[in-house]
């Protein structure tokens, strides 16, 4: 009994390394400021992505209020071109000030441009974070989505539709919460939800049953808890983030 207990121990071990194995490796640079770094927007990512057939690697380039003009000129300390030069990385995500594509559209066409020739002069591919409208100016989610779509096609890039997914969110869900008292910034269950559109994008999945908790060790091994949700609102994530992406292939 001993030794069949052993054998299925060592199969389940064998099964575990084998998965593993199997699971594809993405890096990802996401560049852009507090709408990006807001509740650890690209940790949440990679931890949710676990759970998936491809592991995303995260890192991010950002500043509060950073612009991509900024990025792009490395104001304010910002090294985002070096990083992306010597981080080989396979995806750049591109988010600009988030009024931006309101008042400065054809700036921040521009350096979407830039940005998106330089990622491909080092072999990564861009993706285009479509921001929300803020919380009193709903209306606004039209000309966004219409510049971030706009972008995409001229730069042959992809448009990951978060601000069309809170959008649906709110509709569906009219008291559902996802600002910060601002109404500007994503809470964490914001932070959840776009998350959740990443994932599904970039990996073309998401797992069955999102994580209700996440958390990292940091660098002295202790646990850092970045956020905890109720599995109803992460179910709800999951849903809207499916439905939204399919939506935009049709």
């Amino acid at each position: 009994m001993k030794k069949f207990a052993m054998l299925i121990v060592a199969g389940l071990f064998l099964t575990v390394v084998w998965l593993n194995a199997q699971q594809k490796e993405i890096k990802v640079l996401f560049v852009g400021n507090s709408y990006t770094y807001g509740y650890n927007l690209a940790h949440i990512v990679s931890i949710m992505s676990e759970e998936t057939s491809t592991l995303l690697i995260t890192r991010k380039s950002v500043i509060g209020g950073a612009s991509l003009s900024e990025h792009w000129k490395g104001g304010r300390e910002l090294e985002t071109k070096s990083i992306i030069a010597e981080g080989d990385f396979d995806v750049v995500v591109l988010q600009d000030f988030s009024m931006s594509a309101i008042n400065n559209p054809d700036t921040a066409l521009k350096y979407m441009k830039l940005f998106s020739e330089y990622n491909s002069s080092f072999g990564a591919e861009t993706y285009l974070f479509n921001t929300w409208a803020r919380e009193k100016v709903p209306q606004f989610q039209v000309e966004i989505d219409e510049m971030y779509g706009k972008a995409a096609r001229v730069n042959d890039a992809t448009r990951v539709p978060v601000g069309p997914a809170w959008e649906l969110a709110l509709d569906l869900r009219p008291s559902v919460d996802l600002f910060t008292s601002d109404g500007s910034h994503p809470n964490e269950l914001g932070t959840l939800l776009t998350a959740s559109v990443f994932v599904r994008v970039i990996t073309g999945e998401l797992p069955e049953v999102l994580p209700s908790l996440y958390r990292i060790e940091d660098a002295n091994g202790e646990t850092v808890r970045l956020m905890n949700h109720n599995p109803e609102d992460a179910e709800f994530c999951r849903r809207i983030a499916n439905q939204m992406v399919e939506q935009q292939k049709n």
